[in-house]
């Protein structure tokens, strides 16, 4: 887990897990030695790195993370585990699919990258399909513009500069950037999204993340909560820049401007978000 990376979250209510893992969050829920969320993403992160940095380094966790970010509302829980050992071993393969062989001794010793494979080809045996399910997604730099879909600009919660006691909140316990919404607004919109595109542009490389993101949000219990996390990334940008940024509005605003025949409307909307993510990607190889 990098420090500059966001996140796409899925909370699930309580009642959609089964019975013994009900009765875990549940007391997880209560428990006072739990991470709590304004400390949750730096303890999740110094997890990884300790891990990454041990001599040999351990690509992905022995045991699956007891850990969940949990919400409230109004009296209902919602739970989204981290799946720490599952999202290692998906990024692991990804990486390792990538990367020359040549090159791989450099980051994992080959033999616990096979280890590390096995594994993960053992756990994939055992579980089949559905235990690859993970409530977590990540990307790191920017957030692709299929992720400001399901949401709307009025659901943005956006917490800068200092606190009313006077600490600095630039930290990841304080500075943040985020959306909520409910799955049922979540997958209206992608699927709005999704026809507009289709019918107006065409299997585009958009429309195919889009529907990705909407088949995605299908796996999950219907009551849940979606979020988008801009995490890390909000220490690459200042107040300013985090106060004018209106991705999803903009988006938002690109696809009615499609959708009613406003094709300037819509390409200078979409480009503003394009744009503004493109320069931040950049950041990864400045000096």
């Amino acid at each position: 887990m990098l420090p500059y990376a966001a996140y796409l979250r899925v909370y699930e209510p309580l009642t959609a897990f089964p019975e013994q893992e009900r009765a875990i969050w549940t007391a997880y829920a209560d428990s006072r030695d739990r991470p709590r969320r304004a400390t949750a993403l730096e303890a999740e992160h110094g997890e990884s790195i300790r891990r990454l940095l041990a001599k040999p380094p351990h690509p992905a966790p022995a045991q699956e993370s007891p850990n969940a970010y949990l919400r409230r509302v109004e009296d209902r829980l919602y739970v989204c585990p981290w799946q720490s050992r599952l999202r290692s071993w998906l990024a692991f393969s990804d990486f390792r699919g990538s990367t020359p062989v040549k090159l791989m001794d450099s980051f994992v010793p080959q033999a616990i990258a096979e280890q590390t494979a096995d594994d993960f080809d053992r756990f994939k045996r055992q579980g089949g399909s559905a235990a690859l399910r993970t409530h977590i997604r990540t990307t790191t730099w920017n957030v692709p513009p299929a992720w400001f879909v399901p949401f709307d600009g009025n659901e943005r919660w956006l917490v800068l500069g200092k606190a009313a006691n006077g600490q600095d909140t630039t930290t990841t316990t304080g500075r943040n950037l985020i959306y909520v919404t409910s799955m049922a607004q979540a997958r209206r919109r992608s699927a709005r999204a999704l026809q507009v595109i289709r019918k107006h542009v065409g299997e585009v490389a958009t429309g195919l993340e889009v529907e990705d993101v909407a088949r995605w949000l299908e796996e999950f219990h219907p009551h849940s909560l979606v979020e988008l996390d801009y995490g890390g990334l909000v220490h690459l940008m200042d107040d300013e820049a985090l106060q004018a940024d209106q991705s999803v509005a903009e988006l938002s605003a690109a696809l009615t401007g499609l959708d009613t025949g406003q094709e300037e409307l819509a390409f200078a909307m979409y480009q503003r978000v394009i744009l503004r993510w493109k320069s931040m990607q950049h950041l990864e190889s400045a000096n």
